[in-house]
């Protein structure tokens, strides 16, 4: 294989490990009230 091939293997590679990575953190448990916060914010009154 040439220099090439390898590099766009390495480059989607990392890419696939970036996004796994982003959901993993995102739909964490443990982050569950910091996400929905924002949501919960907007329903509520202003009064």
């Amino acid at each position: 294989m040439s220099f090439a091939a390898w590099a766009y293997i390495l480059f989607t590679f990392s890419l696939v490990v970036v996004f796994a990575f982003i959901i993993v953190h995102y739909y964490n448990p443990r982050r569950k009230k910091e996400v929905e916060a924002p949501k919960h914010r907007m329903l509520d009154d202003e009064n």
